[in-house]
C-alpha cells in the first residue's frame, strides 16, 4: 500500500468521529463524505468507505485525473457519522463551509441522502451518491444531487413480472415495509404493480425502522394465507424476519427482499436458512461491464475482494461508480468549478463497472434490477429485463421439510 492510502486510513477527530482523511497535497482534489462507520448501518456503510478508497486510488494508480490538460491526483476526506442522520448533516456542512472540499460522495441509506442532499444544494457543490434511492430525494428539483441507484419505486418491478410466470402461479401477495424514506418510497411503486398485474394484495402493513420483533406480522401471514411475501427494510430486519419465520413454521411460497440477499454476510449470517430467498440487484460482476479504470466489473470484483477480504455487492459497485462519475465529470468539464462540475454530471454517458452512467433530469440513474435467489451454496440471477435467466427454486418448502 501507497504511503498516500496509509496516510487516507489514518483516524483523525473532528464533527464527532472523522474516520479517514487524506492530507492533500496542495494541487489535489479533495472528494469529502459522511458514512456510516458505526452504529445500525455500519456494515453496509464499509461498502461505501472501501468503494470510495478503492476507486480513487484506482484512477490515482493511473495517474489521477486530467484538468485541462494537467494531471491531478484526487483524495478523500470521510467522517463517521455513526448510523446519526443529524450529525451526517453537521458533518456535510462542515466538509463544504470550514473544510472546503472540491466535490461531495454521498453516505447510504435514503433518508441519510435525503437530509444531505439539502446541504449540497444550499452550497451549490455537486454530490455523487449510491446509497439513497427514495423517490423523495429527487422529487424536488435539486440541481446538485444525483443518484446511482434505480427509483425505489421500481425495486420490486421484475419481481412483479416474475411473479406472472411463476408455476404454479401465486395470487395472493403481502406487502411489508419499514417506515422510512426508501422502503415507503419502495411500497407506494410496489403496490399499483401488484394490482395491475392482477395480484390480491391481502395485507399492507408498516412496520419501525429497526424492529426487531416480527412476530405478530408472521402470524397475520401465516392466518391470511399469503403466498408471496415481499419485504423493504433494512439488512438487520430481513435477518430478524427469516429467524423467526423459522421459529413460527410460517413458509409462503415465496418471500423477496429488497435488501440482504446479494449480501455475503447475510447469506453466512443466515447459513442454510437464507435458501429459497429472492433478492434483487441492480449490478453483477459481469467481464460484459466494461471500464476505464478497473478494466471490467469482473476486474473489480475480484481485486475488491482480494483487497477487503468480501464480496462486494451493488452498494459496493455502485460507490465505486460515483467517484468514477465525479472524477469524469471533473475532466469533461476542464475544470473542478462546483457549477462547471455540476452541468458536466448531467450530461454524462459513459460506461463504468456499475454499468452505462447517464443521469436523467432529475438526476437519478435508471438501472433494471435482476431477481436474484439463494440456491443452496449459491447466489443464482433468476429473471431480468429479457425474462427468466434461470429456473428458480419455486414453490419454497415448509421449514421442516428441508
Amino acid at each position: 500500500m501507497s504511503n498516500r492510502m496509509i496516510s487516507l486510513v489514518s483516524a483523525i477527530l473532528l464533527v464527532g468521529t472523522a474516520f479517514a482523511a487524506s492530507p492533500a497535497v496542495a494541487d489535489d482534489i479533495v472528494l469529502g463524505a459522511s458514512v456510516q462507520l458505526t452504529g445500525s448501518s455500519a456494515n453496509t456503510g464499509r461498502y461505501y468507505k472501501d468503494a470510495y478508497a478503492f476507486a480513487i486510488e484506482k484512477i490515482n494508480a493511473a495517474g489521477g485525473v486530467s484538468v485541462g490538460g494537467q494531471k491531478r491526483k484526487l483524495a478523500l476526506k470521510i467522517y463517521d457519522n455513526q448510523s446519526d442522520v443529524n450529525l451526517s448533516v453537521r458533518q456535510y456542512t462542515q466538509l463544504v463551509a470550514k473544510d472546503k472540499v472540491a466535490l461531495l460522495l454521498g453516505p447510504f441509506a435514503s433518508n441519510f441522502a435525503l437530509a444531505d442532499s439539502a446541504v449540497s444544494e444550499k452550497y451549490q457543490v455537486p454530490m455523487v451518491q449510491g446509497g439513497g434511492a427514495s423517490d423523495q430525494i429527487f422529487s424536488r428539483k435539486f440541481k446538485y444531487i444525483f443518484g446511482t441507484l434505480a427509483p425505489a419505486s421500481n425495486y420490486f418491478g421484475s419481481t412483479v413480472k416474475m411473479l406472472k410466470e411463476l408455476q404454479p402461479a401465486p395470487k395472493t401477495v403481502a406487502l411489508l415495509y419499514a417506515d422510512d424514506a426508501f422502503d415507503v418510497s419502495v411500497a407506494e411503486g410496489t403496490r399499483p404493480l401488484l394490482k395491475e398485474a392482477g395480484f390480491d394484495i391481502v395485507m399492507d402493513e408498516k412496520y419501525s425502522s429497526n424492529a426487531s420483533d416480527f412476530n405478530s406480522l408472521l402470524s397475520q401471514i401465516k392466518s391470511n394465507g399469503a403466498e408471496v411475501v415481499l419485504v423493504a427494510g433494512h439488512e438487520t430486519e430481513i435477518l430478524n424476519f427469516v429467524r423467526q419465520a423459522k421459529s413460527l413454521a410460517v413458509a409462503p411460497k415465496m418471500y423477496s427482499f429488497t435488501v440482504g440477499v446479494p449480501s455475503e454476510d447475510f447469506r453466512k449470517a443466515l447459513g442454510a436458512d437464507a435458501d429459497y430467498a429472492f433478492g434483487m440487484t441492480a449490478w453483477l460482476p459481469s467481464a460484459k461491464l466494461k471500464d476505464r479504470w478497473f478494466g471490467d466489473a469482473a476486474t473489480f470484483a475480484k481485486e475488491y475482494k482480494a483487497k477487503f477480504n468480501y464480496d462486494p455487492d451493488y452498494h459496493a459497485a455502485s460507490g465505486a461508480a460515483d467517484v468514477e462519475a465525479l472524477a469524469q465529470a471533473i475532466e469533461n468539464a476542464g475544470d473542478t468549478d462546483p457549477a462547471k462540475v455540476r452541468d458536466a454530471l448531467a450530461k454524462l454517458n459513459f460506461d463504468s463497472l456499475y454499468g452505462k452512467i447517464a443521469f436523467g433530469e432529475n438526476g437519478q440513474i435508471d438501472l433494471p434490477q435482476t431477481v436474484i435467489q439463494v440456491q443452496g451454496s449459491e447466489l443464482k440471477a433468476i429473471y431480468g429485463p429479457d425474462g427468466l435467466i434461470e429456473k428458480p427454486k419455486y414453490p419454497m418448502p415448509a421449514w421442516n421439510a428441508r
